[in-house]
């Protein structure tokens, strides 16, 4: 049907009425079909103009991108579509792509549903090419919600391999309380016995109460093992949204300022110019640079050498598609044997340190699919290096000459 058409284009003024009428069905025909096979794609699809106004679109994009109005909706006519959306990041995206003649890009992006839910989606922009000529943009909506689940669920799994040596260091750490608690009641029940052969006569009150205050001592310190075992190995519970990596450690600087200048810390902050975006819980995320952060300042305060100036350096650099944020002190610094420790549940170089600080930033890291690593020289200070991937930096997907618009 399709040679059909292109035939009898130029011969249209001569077609009978017969000849209309089938050539108006054909077209209707190709019309509804068309319709019916973008209406039924899981992705969004819409096509906008040159002025970024909306010509067509199927439902699926309004089920993914928040808008003011629906775009059937006669006043929604003549709008271009970054004045159409509601969320503010998908919105600057297709402006700035207006605007700065942006095509053949793909960008990713969160949305919040109507029922409070939080999903995953790529937008991608292409050239609409008719007669070579460049005539408007082709814009894919896609729901990569359930990828992105499976990935969280692998590196959960993953981290699951860890529990074989932590319950190893559990079952060492269990071992000498209950080993105390054993020795102190056969002392009990001997000297229990001992009484009943000597005409029930017990031993002094606080003969019998001291062995009975060791062992409520010993059971709870199993139930603190008990209770910081369970801690480190629940799964961390991530709500994983893209978020502005820069905006949260600004924000966290400023709140930490009081601690910083209470301790007398000087803190140097430079922070990458580029506006990326990460796969990031926010609270989870704070609590590992405020972990790392007074580690650090704990670090400064112990050098031997008290007269000097206590430094912390915090930057962040965008390298090889991941965000690279590092905290460095001038403080007492790690031996070398011991750095390949300090990740590990319960190793500590506190005095009053539960051991599972770094083992929770660990953690934390490895939920947004980041590394974490240390170096550190002894008596010259530290440097944690966290680095997160960067789900999409505006990548081109096709080689787009725009000179062919022209």
């Amino acid at each position: 049907m399709t040679n059909f058409k292109t035939r009898i284009a130029d011969k249209i003024a001569k077609l009978s009425d017969s000849q209309l009428q089938t050539l108006f069905e054909a077209l209707t025909s190709d019309n509804m079909m068309l319709s019916s096979i973008i209406e039924s794609l899981t992705s969004g699809v819409m096509i906008v103009d040159n002025d970024w106004i909306p010509i067509l679109s199927n439902k699926a994009v309004e089920r993914y991108v928040p808008l003011t109005m629906h775009l059937s909706d006669g006043k929604a006519e003549g709008i271009k579509i970054f004045k159409l959306v509601k969320d503010k990041d998908i919105s600057i995206f297709f402006k700035n792509c207006c605007e700065f003649n942006k095509t053949n890009i793909s960008e990713e992006f969160t949305v919040s549903t109507s029922s409070g839910t939080v999903r995953f989606i790529t937008v991608t922009v292409s050239p609409l090419i008719t007669n070579d000529q460049f005539n408007g943009n082709i814009i894919v909506v896609r729901d990569i919600t359930e990828k992105r689940n499976q990935e969280i669920l692998l590196h959960r799994m993953e981290s699951l391999a860890s529990l074989t040596n932590l319950a190893a260091s559990v079952a060492h750490e269990i071992k000498n309380p209950l080993g105390a608690i054993s020795i102190h009641i056969q002392l009990l029940q001997k000297a229990i016995a001992k009484a009943r052969d000597n005409e029930d006569k017990l031993p002094d009150k606080k003969f019998v109460e001291n062995y009975i205050d060791v062992v409520n001592e010993e059971i709870a310190n199993l139930n603190k093992i008990v209770v910081d075992f369970l801690f480190a190995v629940r799964p961390v519970s991530a709500n994983l949204e893209l978020l502005h990596p820069n905006a949260i450690v600004e924000k966290l600087i400023d709140f930490l300022k009081p601690e910083y200048e209470k301790e007398n810390v000087k803190l140097n902050v430079a922070l990458c110019p580029e506006d990326t975006k990460l796969l990031l819980d926010e609270k989870l995320f704070r609590e590992v640079i405020v972990n790392l952060s007074q580690n650090a300042i704990h670090a400064v305060n112990e050098k031997s050498n008290s007269e000097h100036d206590k430094i912390i350096v915090i930057t962040s650099v965008i390298r090889d598609d991941k965000y690279v944020l590092s905290i460095t002190d001038n403080g007492c610094g790690i031996p070398e044997d011991k750095l390949n420790k300090i990740f590990e549940p319960y190793y500590t170089t506190k005095a009053t340190g539960t051991g599972l600080g770094l083992t929770t930033v660990y953690k934390i890291v490895k939920e947004f699919s980041g590394d974490i690593s240390v170096k550190s020289i002894a008596g010259e200070g530290t440097s944690f290096i966290i680095s997160i991937p960067v789900p999409q930096l505006n990548k081109k997907l096709l080689a787009y000459n725009e000179s062919d618009n022209t």
